[in-house]
């Protein structure tokens, strides 16, 4: 999801821990990355603590930056102290929504032990997220004929099948499938597929 340099980068800002989750759409984000503490990560799975985070209802509903020491949003589990416990006593949280139609959002939450973080550190740390989701934006230069070409392909149509249907020849169908494959960075057609998927494309 990211070099190893910008995992340090995050780590060295957050040294209890992160969680990062580009270009969420109606469900799952594109790429994720977790570095919180394992034992945290084990006890607020188990719990189902997610849908009761406040932190996480805040990253949904808004835009922007904030501590989690600002943030007033009802914590009826207790989740701020649970996570205290386990050296995830002061946090930041960041969120950016794409400008464009897609309706995708990336957020970050960021944890230290020892202090808050400043106004400088949630800035750069916002800059770099903001980094990593424009990063991570869909193509806009598939034509409508490689996206129907694909969404063909993930509805299990053979390529013959798919020339049949659009009146045009294999060799037609396969140049298209080419050409989305190079524009969606991906190695075969299933990867196009599940990416374009993914970007919400097909």
């Amino acid at each position: 999801m990211e070099h190893a340099a910008n995992g340090r980068e995050f780590s060295y800002f957050a040294p209890a821990g992160y969680y990062i989750a580009l270009r969420v759409g109606f469900a799952f984000p594109i790429a994720e990355t977790n570095a919180l503490p394992d034992a945290w990560v084990e006890y607020y799975t188990q719990r189902g603590y997610m849908l009761h985070d406040p932190v996480m209802q805040w990253l949904y509903a808004n835009s922007g930056a904030i501590r989690w020491s600002a943030i007033t949003l009802p914590d009826p589990r207790g989740i701020f102290t649970e996570a205290a416990w386990h050296g995830l006593k002061f946090g930041a949280a960041i969120s950016c929504a794409s400008t464009g139609t897609e309706g995708q959002r990336s957020f970050g939450f960021f944890a230290r032990s020892d202090r808050e973080f400043t106004d400088e550190e949630i800035e750069l740390l916002a800059h770099k997220l903001r980094r990593l989701h424009e990063a991570t934006a869909p193509p806009t230069n598939l034509t409508e004929a490689e996206l129907e070409a694909l969404r063909m392909v993930r509805d299990g149509l053979l390529l013959k099948e798919i020339a049949n249907a659009l009146g045009v020849s294999e060799g037609a169908i396969k140049q298209r499938l080419k050409n989305a494959k190079l524009k969606l960075g991906a190695k075969t057609i299933s990867q196009a597929v599940s990416t374009a998927v993914g970007y919400a494309l097909i």
